[in-house]
């Protein structure tokens, strides 16, 4: 009979390995014994947390599947101007910029929002000559309306529609709307695939959105992205709250749809911020409220109409707000009110920052004549104005922006250290007529140093106001400068436009 000897050094070696070492050590145990006791270890374990169920991406293909052929491919063609004897370091030249064109021009806008380079046509004296671009729509209505964007069609003498099926009508302009972008148009068909609208102020900053469009020409193009902000103020766009995405946008695009998770179209894709005229990230589409706003009145009365306040405003930075006491840096700062106007007659005056209106908060500039562009003229408005430090209560009923555009004035916001730096000098007679002001008041600057040279403030400017209050002699200016704080604000007039400068003293 053969025994089978172990190690014992072998065994207690392998039963460590297997967790299975007696707890006193004074003796061991069979393997058997090992995985049992592991065995009721594990069951008495608490049991792993249950890991988040992973969160579920936008069906993108459904929304372009069911609303890619309601999106349109619009072609235009007409002449323009061009000029072969303006060098490029012409005056003419620099004033139409990289693309060469007249601002008169109709194409000049186009142009100027994507950045699509023109052909230099050169020679001689000036001629008209072709020119082509493209852009996008979408359909609203099944008998053949569709919304684009007012630099597409602007000044077109032939506008094409190109459905997804490749078929292709003429379309007529109904009307279009500069100061929003918007251009509503009519093609002969019926039974025609159309988007549903939703909502932009359902929107939130993070929500999935889709655009669809024809970039470069490359028809019902898809690109996604998420919502960047809401309500952003363009400079050259003052009556529009854009929504600002991430989502790939390039001429062509221009006028195409921008869609929610849920495939309601919530923007009209209209312009970018770019440096070299492709797509670098940031996009802007017009809410799609404005958009259907603006297409009712063209299509009942073939024109449209946006409120007036009357008012140039510009933005509250710190040195603003320490000039004027405000808590914080908010508010639409008043450069200037035109006499007779809806904010003139409602008391509204120069250095008023404007923080509420009809309980909208006014954060930056750019929301009041965003606000007061969507309202229908002779509506009337509360306005929440800060003026002396205290706020009070406006009453105002808006006028027709079609008699006067209200716009927003621009600032230099650099600012320096130290005194004030002016040389300043009573206005003479005619002087005082060229600027437009009383007689009395107002002092020519006539020589800037120091943080009113670096904040912008030249020589030749009208100084009319310090912190709101106009000013009548060099004496006064000398007394509000002694008693200022770290900061002032100089209303101040040059080639007819007013604006406020904020210079810091130190």
């Amino acid at each position: 009979m053969n025994t089978l000897l172990t190690s014992p050094r072998r065994l207690v070696l392998a039963l460590v390995a297997a967790g299975a070492l007696g707890a006193t050590g004074a003796g061991l145990i069979t393997a058997h014994e090992a995985r049992a006791q592991q065995a009721a270890a594990v069951a008495a374990a608490p049991a792993p947390a249950t890991a988040p169920a992973p969160v579920a991406l936008p069906d993108f293909s459904a929304i372009t599947a069911q609303y890619g052929p309601a999106v349109v491919n619009i072609s235009v063609s007409g002449m323009r101007k061009v000029s072969g004897d303006d060098g490029a370091g012409s005056p003419t030249a620099r004033q139409r910029g990289a693309q060469g064109l007249d601002p008169n021009d109709p194409f000049f806008e186009f142009f100027r929002r994507f950045g699509i380079p023109v052909p230099d046509m050169g020679g001689p004296g000036q001629r008209n000559v072709p020119m082509r671009g493209e852009g996008s729509g979408f359909i609203i209505d099944p008998n053949g309306i569709v919304l684009t964007n007012a630099h597409v069609v602007q000044g077109a003498s032939d506008v094409t529609v190109k459905l997804t099926d490749r078929r292709e009508f003429r379309a007529k302009v109904l009307g279009m709307d500069p100061k929003t972008d918007i251009a509503v148009l009519k093609i002969d068909a019926h039974d025609l695939p159309t988007v549903k609208l939703g909502n932009s102020n359902d929107l939130k900053v993070g929500d999935w959105v889709l655009a669809i469009g024809s970039p470069f020409g490359f028809e019902n193009s898809v690109t996604a992205g998420v919502v960047s902000a809401k309500g952003r103020s363009l400079p050259d766009d003052s009556y529009v709250p854009f929504i600002q995405t991430d989502a790939a946008v390039n001429p062509g695009n221009s006028g195409g749809p921008l869609f929610n998770v849920r495939g309601q179209v919530v923007g009209i894709n209209s312009q970018i911020y770019s440096r070299s005229g492709g797509f670098q990230g940031l996009s802007f589409a017009i809410p799609i409220e404005v958009a259907t706003r603006v297409e009712r009145q063209i299509v009942s009365t073939g024109h449209v109409e946006h409120a007036r306040l009357g008012v140039a405003v510009q933005e509250v930075n710190q040195t603003f707000a320490d000039s004027f006491k405000l808590p914080r840096p908010e508010g639409a700062l008043v450069a200037n009110v035109d006499a007779g106007g809806p904010a003139d007659k409602a008391g509204l005056r120069v250095g008023d920052v404007i923080l509420r209106i009809n309980g909208q908060p006014i954060v930056a500039s750019g929301d009041l004549p965003a606000y007061v562009g969507q309202q229908a003229p002779g509506a009337k408005v509360q306005m929440e104005v800060w003026r002396k430090g205290r706020t009070e209560t406006l009453a105002a009923t808006l006028g027709n922006a079609n008699d006067k555009t209200t716009k927003v004035a621009g600032s230099d916001e650099v600012v320096g250290k130290g005194q004030l730096g002016l040389t300043l000098r009573p206005l003479q007679p005619d002087e005082a007529r060229a600027a437009g002001v009383d007689k009395g008041q107002g002092l020519l600057i006539e020589d800037v140093r120091g943080p009113a040279a670096l904040a912008g403030v030249q020589s030749g400017d009208v100084l009319l106001a310090i912190n709101g209050t106009p000013v009548r002699g060099v004496e006064q200016v000398c007394a509000a400068i002694a008693h200022a704080g770290k900061s002032v604000a100089l209303l101040i007039e040059r080639d007819g436009d007013k604006i406020f400068v904020p210079v810091r003293l130190g």
